[in-house]
């Protein structure tokens, strides 16, 4: 059964709005965020720009030193703390931490991600991205869920991507065991998850007040594409042959900044009041795809699909026991 309310609203914003229009006039001035990949790409600026709006962000970083570099500078009540993905022990080593700091967590915003990367296993033999992607920031939310509870109106915003639509949920073999790994459509797998994921916490959040979306950012470069060679992203059309964005390309990609305005309308917009669970782009609510064949817009019925957000959700609590 398809998610509610995944309908387009009214919204003033676009593809290309900046940052400080879709902030503008709000003030985030006791309110707590986290943001992970907050260091690089569309997260730093997600920082820069709840940041300036006055809320206390916190940056779960692997590399402390390489997010010290990144965020100096920035201004606003920023911190850092270490915390790997692809490790579920640190990831509850931070969620415990933090929750000892503080007594509510408005903003979650799961950024950080891996694309198209050579076959890896994670945790307990997870298959990279499906681990990092979705189970790294499952295990997040399952640790820090009293908090956002406790704050009556918080918001998850989990990035999804338009790659979702290369692969559904592989119900049976989620990991890859079965020798036919394909780094695109682990990809596609780990992007539904994170739309699914959305779905079914926003189930969870509802009788305290919350509210959990998923967001297609829309194509950016950033450090997200460091596992694709220039001769691949030439093959798909991204760069031409020079290393730039190709001619074709341009109206596809997006500048990082802009690349984080569908995060921070998810993250505060009163038109999402009542719509918890639906998938975002270009600072709306997307379409459903009805089948026709559009590569980078609208979102997939198998992403917003509640009854296998539950599945997922089971399944993700199976394997995260095992971790």
């Amino acid at each position: 059964m398809i998610a509610a309310h995944q309908t387009p609203v009214d919204s003033p914003f676009g593809r290309h709005s900046e940052p400080h229009e879709v902030l503008a006039g709000t003030d985030l001035t006791g309110r707590n965020a986290i943001v992970t990949g907050g260091y690089s790409g569309i997260g730093l600026e997600t920082v820069r720009a709840l940041a300036a709006a006055g809320a206390s962000v916190t940056v779960p970083a692997r590399d402390s030193a390489k997010a010290h570099a990144a965020l100096d500078g920035i201004k606003g009540d920023i911190r850092i703390a270490l915390m790997d993905l692809a490790d579920v022990a640190s990831v509850r080593r931070f969620g415990q931490g933090y929750a000892e700091k503080v007594t509510r967590l408005d903003l979650l915003i799961n950024n950080a991600g891996v694309m198209a990367c050579p076959e890896t296993r994670v945790g307990p033999g997870w298959e990279m991205q499906f681990g990092t992607n979705h189970m790294g920031h499952f295990a997040l939310a399952d640790v820090l869920l009293p908090l956002l509870q406790r704050s009556g109106e918080c918001r998850v915003v989990a990035l999804s991507s338009t790659g979702h639509k290369l692969s559904d949920i592989r119900w049976d073999d989620p990991n890859w065991t079965d020798g036919s790994y394909d780094k695109w459509k682990a990809y596609g797998q780990s992007k539904t998850a994170n739309a699914l994921f959305a779905v079914a916490l926003n189930a969870r959040l509802a009788e305290s007040g919350g509210m959990a979306f998923a967001v297609h950012p829309g194509g950016i470069m950033t450090p997200l594409q460091r596992h694709l060679p220039t001769e691949e992203m030439v093959a798909l059309g991204w760069l031409n042959e020079q290393g730039e964005i190709a001619e074709g390309a341009r109206a596809m990609f997006k500048t990082p900044a802009q690349g984080c305005t569908t995060t921070l309308w998810a993250a505060t917009s009163p038109l999402l009041h009542g719509n918890g669970g639906v998938y975002c782009e270009d600072c709306n609510i997307a379409a459903v795809s009805s089948g026709e064949p559009v590569r980078y817009r609208f979102v997939e019925p198998h992403a917003v699909d509640s009854d296998s957000a539950e599945r997922l959700w089971d399944l993700s609590e199976r394997l995260l026991a095992t971790a």
